[in-house]
């Protein structure tokens, strides 16, 4: 019987890095599945797909295999068998990937492989829907959220730091408009599951967040 942890919670939250930090301590896997649907993505632009044609991209998802695989401590995606790490964070490919995800047979296609992968393997998921719809019977729901303002701070940081130009208030509003959508599309729109911890980071550093989650494992266990 495999152990999981879902983590859901709004962009800029400190999911995936929370995430990675606690498999590490838990010696379990991380799983990406923002990164699935981006190696989807990518396949959709090769094949010069339209993120306005749903109906090709019901269809071509068909010839997609997507798969996670760890080579040298590192998560790795496999697009069809081609490891596509170094491609799949591209702008363009992330535009592609919010066009499709919103997509119920591609959301249908995904979901399945996460669920049959958590089903054998102790892992960490993230996610906006991991708790609500993807693992619903996870042994340990997170919601992880952090105020606007300061998921905008970490992001304007993050952004200035590689020598960037960019706007506070307009990285702010982005955010805000991004969880909107998020948390009124109508397929498996982000919300905290009932069961779920809430976790509000705003004034916790990653490691504070990490030994907190950690301590829910403890109390679960």
């Amino acid at each position: 019987m495999s152990y999981n942890i879902a983590v859901d919670g709004p962009a800029g939250a400190g999911k995936s890095t929370i995430a990675k930090l606690v498999a590490k301590k838990m010696g379990i896997v991380y799983v990406d599945t923002g990164a699935m649907y981006r190696a989807m993505a990518l396949y959709m632009l090769r094949g010069n797909v339209d993120p306005s044609d749903e109906e090709k991209i019901i269809e071509k998802c068909k010839e997609v295999d997507v798969t996670l695989g760890h080579e040298d401590g590192q998560q790795v995606v496999y697009l069809n068998g081609e490891n596509v790490n170094g491609l799949i964070r591209r702008e363009e490919v992330g535009n592609m990937a919010s066009a499709i995800s919103v997509i119920g047979e591609v959301r249908k296609n995904l979901v399945a492989k996460q669920q049959k992968l958590a089903a054998v393997t102790d892992c960490i998921m993230d996610g906006r829907d991991i708790g609500t719809c993807v693992l619903p019977g996870a042994d340990l729901k997170i919601y992880l959220t952090a105020s606007s303002e300061v998921r905008a701070k970490r992001r304007y940081d993050e952004l200035t730091a590689k020598g960037q130009e960019c706007d506070l208030e307009k990285i702010r509003r982005d955010i805000e408009e991004r969880d909107y959508r998020d948390m009124h599309r109508e397929v498996s729109p982000l919300k905290q599951a009932e069961d779920a911890v809430l976790v509000d980071s705003s004034h916790m550093t990653i490691d504070e967040v990490a030994e907190k989650i950690l301590s829910y494992c403890e109390k679960k266990a």
